[in-house]
Formats: C-alpha cells, sequence, structure tokens
C-alpha cells in the first residue's frame, strides 16, 4: 500500500486522518479510554507533516543541520463525546503558528459530523541537549506552503 494514504490527505489546508477505533482502544465499558485520543492526535500531527514533507526520522538525523526533535509544550484537550469500538474517527489537523521554536496546530476528532474532541497543541523543536531550536528554513517553507 502506498505511504501516501496511509497518511490521509490534505484538503483546503488542513490534514485528514481517518482511523479506526480497535478493542484496544477502549476501556473495559468499549469506549475509547481518553488517554488513547492522544495517539490519534499525535497520528494526525505526523501525517500532517510527513505529507507537508517534514518526516521525523530527517530531523533526528540532522538534515537541517544538528539532530532535531519535536516535543508536545502544551495541550488543551476538550472532550464531547465518546467513541466506541468498531467508529472509524477523522482527525483534523490545522497549522495555527509557527512562532520561534515553537508551532501551534489545532485538532479536531470527528465521528461523521459529530466532534468527539478538539485540542489545542503546541509543539516545540528542540535539540539532543533539550535546547529549543528554529526549524530548518527549508522545513519553515514547507509548513508555509500549507499554512499559507
Amino acid at each position: 500500500m502506498d505511504d501516501i494514504a496511509l497518511a490521509g490527505r490534505i484538503e483546503a489546508g488542513h490534514h485528514l486522518l481517518q482511523v479506526r477505533v480497535y478493542y484496544e482502544d477502549t476501556d473495559f465499558s468499549g469506549i475509547v479510554y481518553h488517554a488513547n485520543y492522544l495517539k490519534f492526535l499525535e497520528r494526525g500531527r505526523t501525517d500532517f507533516l510527513r505529507l507537508c514533507g517534514i518526516h521525523h526520522n530527517e530531523l533526528a538525523a540532522g538534515h537541517g543541520g544538528e539532530a532535531l526533535h519535536f516535543v508536545v509544550r502544551h495541550m488543551e484537550i476538550d472532550f464531547h463525546a465518546s467513541a466506541r469500538i468498531d467508529d472509524v474517527l477523522t482527525v483534523e489537523t490545522r497549522f495555527r503558528e509557527l512562532r520561534g521554536a515553537r508551532m501551534v496546530l489545532d485538532q479536531v476528532v470527528r465521528r461523521g459530523e459529530t466532534v468527539l474532541i478538539g485540542a489545542a497543541v503546541t509543539a516545540a523543536v528542540i535539540n539532543a541537549a533539550g535546547r529549543p531550536r528554529r526549524l530548518p528554513p527549508q522545513m519553515r517553507e514547507k509548513l508555509g506552503v500549507v499554512a499559507g
């Protein structure tokens, strides 16, 4: 299967990724355990960056100069409704801003038209020593096309 197809798609400046809820995602009641939404959001952010041409392995290998990594610095989540086993969800990721070493993304998880959760995520770029670093210019440009 094509890696691009697995990574979802970008439409009108935002990324859409479908995920299925498996048994392992749920608690004893068959409802998605709250912490597992973090995994869905992470997949959405990672595949959004992948489709923009920014790959975690290239950052870690130092393709922009020094080895860099993304870390979540801050996250706000509002839970509105629950997902259940076998639901097909859409994780929507929108780029809000890139300032210095920080990037802010807005994310929503939906089942059909129903919003299940909304999140605002601030990720920072750090080097191997944990010091903040700006995203390399060629990668900033790739995000600028989407953030436009």
